[in-house]
């Protein structure tokens, strides 16, 4: 397929889609232009770091690539992004891909380790060096896609109504946590999760209907309000640290030229970097200004039960190995990594 001809579909779908979302229609100036859809909210305070990072690849590509970015829930579910990526009707998504262990269990384990990283640049390292791209793209491109780089907001908080000091603790916790095997880690640990969208953990601590949650980071937690009611936040977090996946259509990638797929490749590890140092600049600020209220109380995890924790995730990796192909060699690769770079012994 021609690049006009390519830049001719991509646009007519786009115009169709964002006239039918309310948005502004995309300029006709650029070679390609694309419609990302994020599973952040608008207004998470994460969501315009992700809209900088689509306004600085139109910028370095001279205006060839043009990437509107809409927060969840515009065009499509937030758990329906990958189907409508690999159909054409979304172009891209920016998404935690953990949504998607529905399709294969090594979504699950190669989104959200939970307990294998303490810090996001542990990640990094493992998915730009250690083969963690290469694993992405194995299991996405079967579905229609193209893994372009991995991001994350850093080791995420835990909000919580009730003071948790301990894995004894979560014993009874009514809480959310996405789906896949964060939900079992926290099911092993004496949980009870439940799935809810990102969207109504506010709401849902607020009136009660559950305890704690497993969300985002804190600063991102403290600035939608959360802790006027949920008093008894963990951090640094002792769990999870999702994945953002950056992901395109591959057959829209595949028709790009080699210039082109590098910028994006490279602009993938600049918001990686860009999106987790300005948010440790605000979760800094944020704890502070927790630790000023008399009516909240920021707990920090002892080592011992950190590793307790961490014990338990453990157990669910290699559960959750065998229960596909490709979840047995994310397995492999990831407990070999961490094993050779000494963080798992």
């Amino acid at each position: 397929m021609s690049r006009s001809k390519i830049k001719s579909t991509v646009l007519s779908g786009a115009l169709a889609l964002t006239a039918a979302a309310g948005l502004a229609a995309p300029t006709a100036a650029a070679d390609y232009e694309w419609v990302f859809q994020s599973s952040a909210q608008a207004g998470d305070n994460f969501f315009p770091i992700q809209q900088a990072w689509a306004e600085r690849v139109g910028v370095i590509t001279g205006g060839r690539i043009s990437i509107e970015l809409v927060p969840t829930g515009t065009v499509v579910s937030y758990n329906e992004t990958l189907d409508a990526v690999a159909a054409g009707i979304l172009q891209g998504h920016v998404t935690d891909p953990s949504y998607f262990s529905g399709k294969d269990p090594a979504y699950g384990m190669l989104s959200n380790l939970v307990g294998a990283w303490s810090h996001p640049q542990q990640m990094f390292n493992y998915m730009n060096y250690g083969g963690g791209i290469e694993l992405f793209n194995e299991l996405e491109n079967p579905y229609g896609l193209q893994f372009l780089g991995a991001a994350a907001t850093g080791v995420e908080a835990f909000l919580s109504t009730t003071p948790i000091r301990t894995v004894e603790d979560l014993q009874g916790i009514k809480m959310r946590a996405p789906e896949g095997m964060v939900q079992e880690v926290f099911a092993a640990a004496g949980a009870s999760p439940v799935n809810l969208p990102g969207s109504e953990v506010y709401t849902s601590l607020e009136k009660g209907v559950i305890d704690a949650a497993d969300y985002t980071v804190f600063s991102t937690n403290h600035a939608q309000g959360m802790h006027d009611f949920a008093t008894y936040p963990i951090y640094p977090g002792f769990h999870s640290m999702p994945v953002i996946g950056v992901s395109m259509n591959k057959e829209i990638y595949d028709t790009l030229p080699e210039d082109l797929k590098a910028i994006l490749a490279m602009s993938v590890r600049d918001f990686a970097q860009d999106i987790v140092n300005r948010l440790e600049v605000e979760d800094m600020r944020a704890v502070a200004e927790a630790q000023a209220d008399p009516n909240i109380e920021v707990i920090d995890w002892p080592e011992e039960e950190r590793a307790k924790f961490r014990a338990i995730a453990q157990g669910q990796w290699e559960n959750w190995s065998g229960r596909s192909e490709l979840a047995g060699k994310v397995y492999e690769s990831v407990t070999a990594y961490l094993k050779e770079t000494g963080l798992l012994r």
